[in-house]
Formats: C-alpha cells, structure tokens, sequence
C-alpha cells in the first residue's frame, strides 16, 4: 500500500464494513477528515487513507472505552436539552388542557356568543334612551319639538354607536363592502 493513497467515502466504507453514509456522518461530525485531491487534473475531497484508518481505530477505541468525543458530547447535550424543552412544553400542554377540562378557560365561540348578545343588549338600551329622557321632559316641550329633540337624540346615539362599531371592527370585521347596521329595528328586520 503506498505511503499517500487517496480514497473516496464509498471505497472508504469498503474498507470499515460500513455504509457510505456512516463515512459522511462520521466526517460531519469531526471524527474523520477530508483532504484536498488535485491528481485527477481537477480538485476533490478525499480521505487520506492511513491517517483515516488511525482517526477511525482511534475513535473506535475511545468509543469501547466509554470514552465520547467533544462532539458526541455536544450532541448529547443538545439532545438532553431538546428533551428538557419538549417534557416542559408536554407538560404546559397538559396543565392547559387540564384547566380547560376544569372550566378555567372558555371558548372562543363562547366569548363571541357573549360579546355578540352583550352589544345587542346594549344597543337595544341605547336606542331606547331617546325616548325615555323625551318621557321625562315632554311637559316642559311642545308635541313637535319633543319629537324634533328625540329624533336628533335618536341619530346621535346612532351616530355614536356607528363610531363604537367601526372602533371595534378588529374584534369582528363586517362583511367586505357592507357597513355595520345600526339604528332602529324595522319592522320583521332581525337585530
């Protein structure tokens, strides 16, 4: 065997009794190393055979050993820690589907069921507000301007609840092109 000889990682998996993918893991991760091959008239990587054989027997012997090297060492530390960050994150999981079973959270469609019936509550009184403050001043108004201040009051809280929909538009965008409807109930118009 000459002194140089150069080899690729599948004839260097010949030589070990391993697979060609063994070859190129060992070399990614340090174990062995490739050398610049420039006698094929262009450059390659290779292994140079007898400093490969003596890195190879080097860290089989370490490895029988119970000996690691830094970089088996440093996949295990990272293989500890993903494993650390996955038993927190199972267990946040389950301390959340717990609370959820125990009724400590709702759900989004039931918030919005709220949120939906609150504000048609809420609408339902603030439309009805006109008319209630005009109950208590009409014996001081005449019929006409009684009904002229209770229609401006009526427009007002209308304008006012159009401004409070637009605001809220991010909890629950109205249909592209259409505007929220607010003001009075027509008659067999749903809420």
């Amino acid at each position: 065997m000459a002194e140089n000889t150069k080899v690729g990682s599948t004839e260097l998996a010949e030589w070990f009794g391993v697979t060609r993918q063994t070859v190129i893991e060992l070399t990614r991760n340090g174990i062995l190393h490739q050398i610049s091959d420039e006698s094929s008239g262009r450059t390659t990587r290779k292994y140079d055979l007898k400093a490969t054989m003596q890195e190879y027997s080097k860290y089989l012997r370490d490895r029988a050993a119970g000996r690691s090297t830094a970089t088996e060492d440093e996949l295990k530390k990272k293989k500890l820690e993903a494993d650390i960050a996955l038993k927190e994150s199972q267990g946040e999981l389950h301390r959340l589907k717990t609370a959820i079973t125990n009724g400590e959270y709702i759900s989004i469609q039931e918030v919005q069921i709220d949120y939906d019936k609150f504000f048609v509550t809420f609408k339902k009184f603030a439309m009805g507000l006109p008319s209630r403050v005009i109950g208590l001043i009409s014996g001081s108004l005449e019929p006409a301007e009684a009904r002229k201040l209770e229609k401006e009051l009526s427009d007002e809280v209308s304008n006012v609840l159009q401004a409070f929909v637009v605001a809220g538009t991010s909890v629950k965008p109205p249909e592209a092109g259409k505007k929220p409807k607010l003001g009075r109930k027509r008659k067999g118009e749903g809420v």
